[in-house]
């Protein structure tokens, strides 16, 4: 069974899968909320407005997943768009690389379900196109 944690190193937060091997299956608890790690950020990082949150919608079932574990870096489309396919629609950094999200098929996007800056695991929702 894989188990994610939040693990914060120097002020840096990474997002860990771990397979437990052997032992006793323990149950599984509602996760904790841990007080929030200060990153140590130069000046100009601080003065960047936080992303809203009011973009964000629930997701569905056919919606979008995300390919890798990693940081959405920018949205390049806007729920009521008309995309093609193919069509980038929003910036994935992982493993310092920045990976382009595209259209899986032509339609209008019906619902972004992350915000600029937000952390994904890989099979998270990202966005949907009807």
């Amino acid at each position: 069974m894989l188990r994610k944690f939040k693990i914060a190193i120097d002020g840096k937060e990474y997002l860990v899968e771990m397979e437990e091997i052997g032992g006793v299956q323990q149950p599984v608890q509602a996760p904790v909320a841990a007080a929030p790690v200060a990153p140590v950020a130069a000046p100009a990082e601080q003065a960047a407005p936080a992303p809203t949150a009011a973009a964000v919608s629930a997701a569905s079932g056919d919606a979008m997943t995300a390919p890798m574990p990693g940081t959405i870096l920018r949205l390049l489309v806007n729920i009521g768009d008309e995309v093609k396919e193919n069509q980038p629609l929003m910036i994935l950094e992982a493993m310092k690389m920045e990976n382009e999200v595209v259209a899986n098929h032509a339609g209008k996007v019906a619902g972004i379900h992350v915000n600029q800056g937000q952390v994904v695991n890989a099979g998270d929702a990202l966005i949907t196109i009807a």
